[in-house]
């Protein structure tokens, strides 16, 4: 499900980012689990792409969201989070890591910003470092308030048990 051909493996997210940067493009990176895509991803990942001239998405894998947000988690299995994301006009490439955290992937592709969300203190970042060393920058954004996947799962659940299952259809 690659239709975009946006959806890279690490060694094509490599190849990219070279490209990019040899032609003087400002390569931003930023990362994330993108479970089910809201407003609050939307305003985000518009505002990272205003920061330079291409984006890259790192997308936790399901092995990896499982690890991290429990066993009911993500809802989304990782090509349909890794397409929705690669429809998004702002996005120029999404690649998948395994990991609990991007710090190798940002090592190895070293973007020019790095960027997460203003609810992340900037030596907790992962990868900081090695942006840094490498002469790039890691930045944060504010979040649109009240806005998460947790909170959007949690509003269906009360919902669901609140009231009897709907037979419409989507």
């Amino acid at each position: 499900m690659n239709e975009s051909g946006k959806v890279l493996n690490h060694d094509e997210a490599l190849h990219k980012v070279q490209e990019w940067q040899a032609s003087g493009e400002t390569v931003v990176f930023t990362n994330g689990c993108f479970d089910i895509l809201h407003a609050g991803h939307v305003e985000y990942l518009t505002a990272a792409k205003k920061l330079g001239a291409r984006l890259l998405i790192g997308l936790n894998s399901d092995a990896s969201v499982r690890r991290l947000k429990g066993p009911n988690r993500p809802v989304c299995h990782e090509k349909d989070r890794a397409a929705v994301l690669a429809a998004l006009t702002a996005v120029d490439a999404v690649t998948l890591f395994e990991e609990d955290t991007p710090e190798t992937l940002i090592t190895l592709l070293l973007p020019d910003i790095l960027l997460k969300g203003a609810d992340w203190a900037v030596e907790h970042i992962a990868g900081a470092k090695a942006v840094l060393e490498n002469g790039g920058k890691v930045l944060t954004v504010p979040l649109l308030e009240g806005r998460s996947t947790s909170t959007i799962i949690d509003k269906i659940l009360q919902l669901y048990t609140n009231s009897s299952p709907g037979s419409g259809k989507d």
